[in-house]
């Protein structure tokens, strides 16, 4: 059961009228954009029942005496029109979807085989709409990527300016939380910010489902219909996916807007996330000095930091496709000229300064 995301909006006859037509207009430049011609049959289609939509509202709109103003793209609008005759629907598809474009879908679901039978659940109209696996782990692993090579970067940037081992501990240990905090805190403004507007746009569906909700299912069979399935039974799938309200909302949230409303991210599980992989990175090039204080330990960080980055290249490389070894190497490489650099700058640094 999808959980109610907040108190519906109190959205007026005006503002929701403008957003129809303004959704309206933009499906006509991602038509005229969108090369496919299945895809650009559907966003004239959906451009079409925005306008009826629209038409409703203005009906509502004259019987409560409110006039109909003119009606004029936003700039906002008008930026993201640009940007999609520009780029293209599918490499906005995320802008897009924020501006109450729907079928986005369309760019990241798989297209159904042909012959596919009637499906006689929603469970089975709901198949092919589970989460990927390995989000978490890929962000963990980049995470610790990245504390790894801008702190061990640091220290040896530092190690080549001062012989002083305490002063590269108290600079790595720096390094260490503060890049890990930044992490934190840039995580979870993102993902608070995208949690709020996916909230917001299931809001609103939630209210269309309950104003119109044949014209939803109609949108709905559009979709599928782009998908390459015939309209008649595209409009059978919609009819099983709104015999339940709270089920038909959740479809018409991936199908329109590609969100999950069951995994909308957590703000804070993704700052401590982000701190934990970057802080572990980060410490791997501080362990020389934690384990022998006191000492210079440049040859024992280049090792461990040698080590911890050809582990993490093999590691990337599960997401990557690459060949584990190749993978590794070229991190190494990578991280290991960003420390020799480094280490060469602080070194004439220190030279200059001394």
């Amino acid at each position: 059961m999808l959980e109610q995301t907040g108190p519906l909006t109190a959205m007026s006859l005006a503002e929701r009228w403008r957003e129809e037509k303004e959704s309206a207009w933009l499906y006509i430049t991602v038509a005229a954009r969108e090369p496919d011609e299945a895809k650009s049959r559907m966003f004239s289609a959906l451009s079409q029942a925005a306008e009826e939509q629209a038409g409703i509202i203005a009906r509502e709109m004259e019987k409560a005496g409110e006039p109909i103003p003119d009606y004029r793209p936003s700039t906002r609008a008008r930026i993201v029109a640009l940007l999609t005759r520009v780029l293209g629907p599918r490499r906005i598809r995320m802008v897009l979807a924020a501006m109450k474009v729907r079928g986005v879908s369309v760019y990241t679901a798989p297209a159904p085989v042909g012959g596919r039978r009637l499906p006689a659940s929603v469970e089975e109209v709901s198949l092919g709409h589970g989460g990927v696996g390995g989000g978490n782990l890929r962000a963990a692993v980049f995470g610790a990527n990245d504390g790894l090579v801008s702190n061990a970067s640091l220290i040896t940037g530092v190690a080549g300016a001062t012989a002083d081992p305490h002063v590269v501990l108290l600079t790595g240990v720096a390094g260490l939380l503060a890049g890990a905090f930044s992490m934190a805190a840039g995580e979870y403004v993102s993902v608070r910010s995208q949690r709020e507007l996916y909230e917001h746009q299931i809001r609103q569906e939630r209210e269309e489902l309950a104003h119109y909700p044949e014209e939803e299912a109609e949108e709905l069979a559009l979709i599928y219909s782009a998908r390459g399935i015939e309209m008649e039974q595209a409009r059978e799938m919609a009819s099983i996916v709104f015999r339940d309200p709270e089920e038909a909302l959740r479809i018409l949230s991936l199908e329109e807007l590609g969100i999950n409303p069951d995994d909308l991210g957590s703000p804070w599980g993704a700052a401590i996330s982000s701190f934990v992989s970057f802080a572990v990175g980060a410490l791997l090039p501080l362990l020389p000095f934690i384990i022998r204080p006191g000492s210079g330990n440049l040859g024992l960080v280049a090792v461990v930091t040698g080590l911890g980055l050809f582990g993490m290249g093999t590691a990337i490389s599960l997401f990557s496709g690459k060949h584990a070894l190749i993978g590794g190497l070229r991190m190494l490489l990578i991280g290991g000229g960003a420390g020799l650099a480094t280490y060469v700058v602080g070194k004439a640094l220190g030279v200059s300064l001394g």
